[in-house]
């Protein structure tokens, strides 16, 4: 599969555009994710749209999701995920 360098130009721009913005739940993600979590681990997530209520959901992290999570990590080629 080709990757256009000009897209992936485009792409770290905004990571770090996105980066600059919001950079506690950037390390937030890094520390507490990337930095590995074990099976059993409960994510939850709220999402509260302006004037809605609040809508939370959660998982239970399996050995099979953290097979997942090791494959993304493997196609960032190592590379520093806050830079």
């Amino acid at each position: 599969m080709a990757v256009n360098p000009m897209a992936l130009m485009k792409l770290m721009k905004m990571r770090g555009e996105f980066t600059a913005r919001h950079p506690k739940a950037v390390a937030f993600f890094r520390n507490e994710i990337l930095g590995g979590v074990p099976a059993d681990t409960v994510f939850e997530v709220s999402v509260t749209k302006p004037g809605q209520a609040p809508v939370t959901c959660n998982i239970r992290i399996t050995e099979e999701d953290l097979a997942l999570l090791e494959e993304l990590k493997s196609l960032g080629g190592g590379q520093d995920p806050q830079a």
